[in-house]
């Protein structure tokens, strides 16, 4: 065997070992002077190519590495999200807390609060109950609604002289004026009737108040039961020497009288004792009752409002249709409501001043209109008014009774009737009458939530 020098063999052997590692990075590299802490290219994980970038020196300079460094990483990125998510999760849950406890105190301000509906026929004196509201519960009225209202009582005047000396000569037999010589006011006042947009000239005033003193007006107004006449007429014709002033205030009274036809619905809230009521009233007339039913949805109590002195009278919208057999119906159809059973009735016999002027006068007799008040004997339990005459008490007690027959007749005691006398435009009445009222209601609203 032929031995080879030894130097060639180191030396091919340093050759072996360089040409065996070209191309090869060793993990074991010595680093180079200045690459201290660099991160070796391939211990790269995906995300870090630009922490790797900012170390290494690479990447376009000083102004890159900067931007870099500014720049959050995903990590970064992640924890400001989730401290984002926290944040407005804290806020949603202190917004939607807010809202539950808005929504628990009007909730129980719903149920602590009394809902009347005031339901009856035409003209029976609903709306002015609820003024009596506002008087009693709601301040009053203040400076411009009473400058407001001065048309509409200025209209009443007109609509009531109107209405009487255009009936003299239709009614049968027809009246005639006491003083002929006045013929020519009463072609005035029907020259204007037609006018809506009228102005109330002294002249106006000076032809109503002559005919009004007139006593053959005054016999067509007491026949007021044979046409339509609005119930303030008598009021405001007497009165006509302050309507005229043109620095005229209605009074309260005033305010009460007027006669304006309700059309739509009506709310009206007060507060008695720290007790919220809710007071809605509706048109009586036939055309606007199909409005009630959009009321009778949770409502505490209805208040039923009866003209008691229309025994004698028929109503506007039918001239062949008792006004009191009208209310009587209405209240029928209203107790036997498949929605109102369980909703108990508040029963204003209204206009006793009116019926007890009627009833003593004796001209129309109640038997004529309601044969069955010829045998009608008083309840034993019956209080009769200090000073009141037994013919009135009788007559309004057979008006009560006969309301209330129609209640128990039902033979339903998931709901009662509760009557009182009133007169509307008597403030003191009201209030006795509602604060007697308040006490019931209050038991309806306590027996309702039980009974739900």
């Amino acid at each position: 065997m032929m031995m080879m020098p030894s130097c060639v063999r180191c030396s091919r052997q340093r050759d072996e070992d360089s040409g065996g590692n070209r191309g090869k990075t060793s993990s074991t590299s010595p680093l180079r002077a200045g690459d201290a802490g660099k991160i070796p290219a391939g211990e790269l994980r995906r995300g870090d190519a630009d922490r790797a970038l900012i170390q290494n020196g690479g990447g376009g300079g000083g102004k890159r590495r900067l931007q870099l460094l500014q720049t959050p990483s995903s990590a970064q990125k992640q924890m400001n999200w989730d401290k984002q998510v926290v944040v407005e999760e804290k806020e949603a849950k202190k917004v939607s807390k807010n809202i539950d406890r808005v929504l628990k105190e009007l909730k129980r301000e719903y149920k602590q609060t009394h809902r009347l509906l005031l339901l009856g026929a035409g003209e029976s004196g609903k709306s002015t109950i609820v003024k009596q509201m506002r008087i009693l519960h709601v301040n009053g009225f203040n400076a411009e609604e009473r400058k407001q209202k001065i048309q509409d009582i200025r209209k009443n005047v007109k609509d009531a002289i109107v209405t009487i000396v255009s009936a003299m000569s239709t009614l049968i037999p027809p009246v005639p004026l006491a003083n002929p010589e006045d013929q020519f006011r009463i072609d005035f006042i029907k020259s204007i009737a037609p006018l809506s947009d009228f102005d109330y000239t002294q002249e106006f005033f000076d032809h109503a108040k002559k005919l009004w003193d007139d006593e053959g007006v005054k016999a067509c107004y007491e026949r007021s039961n044979e046409y339509q006449l609005i119930d303030c007429a008598h009021y405001f014709l007497d009165r006509i020497d302050a309507v005229r002033q043109s620095d005229y205030t209605p009074t309260d009274q005033d305010l009460l009288r007027c006669r304006v036809l309700t059309s739509g619905i009506f709310e009206t809230r007060f507060q008695v004792d720290k007790v919220n009521f809710h007071m809605f009233d509706v048109g009586g007339q036939r055309d606007e009752r199909k409005k009630w039913i959009q009321c009778f949805n949770d409502v505490t109590a209805i208040i039923f409002v009866v003209a008691s002195s229309s025994y004698n009278m028929v109503l506007r919208e039918d001239n062949n249709t008792n006004r009191l057999r009208e209310a009587l119906a209405l209240f029928r159809s209203i107790w036997n409501n498949r929605w109102l059973r369980t909703i108990s009735v508040i029963l204003f016999l209204n206009k006793q001043d009116m019926l007890a002027k009627k009833v003593l006068a004796g001209k129309y007799k109640i038997e004529d209109y309601f044969p069955e008040y010829a045998s009608y004997t008083l309840p034993d339990k019956v209080t009769p008014e200090p000073g009141e005459d037994p013919r009135v008490t009788r007559a309004k007690y057979f008006i009560r009774d006969e309301f209330l027959r129609i209640s128990i007749e039902s033979g339903d005691d998931r709901h009662h009737c509760y009557p009182h006398f009133t007169c509307a435009v008597d403030t003191e009445n009201i209030r006795r009458v509602f604060n007697d009222c308040r006490h019931i209601i209050q038991r309806m609203l306590l027996w309702q939530h039980e009974y739900l």
